[in-house]
């Protein structure tokens, strides 16, 4: 979460950031990042998808249950989560 004044430029240094080198990984099948307002504030919700635990351990590194964070994310005043879940994707938008 960042204040919603951050929010254009948040959303700016995420696609310099997690998004291209998520995107860049052998195995990554997209990136998608979500964002909601309410209350001055910008909630964001990044979503990843991946072919194989294999390749999230190529992106995150060996412990997959702990957030990727950058060193700039220190200058976004973000409630930052220290983990991550991961889901298995039984229905996509190619099946839709």
């Amino acid at each position: 979460m960042t204040p919603e004044t951050k929010a254009e430029a948040y959303v700016d240094y995420l696609r310099r950031t997690g998004v291209r080198d998520c995107r860049a990984t052998p195995g990554n099948r997209g990136v998608l990042v979500l964002r909601r307002s309410a209350d001055g504030n910008a909630e964001f919700l990044f979503i990843s998808l991946w072919e194989s635990m294999q390749a999230i351990d190529t992106f995150a590194g060996p412990d997959v249950a702990k957030a990727v964070y950058y060193p700039e994310d220190a200058s976004y005043p973000l409630e930052l989560e220290p983990g991550v879940l991961h889901y298995d994707v039984p229905v996509g938008p190619e099946q839709v």
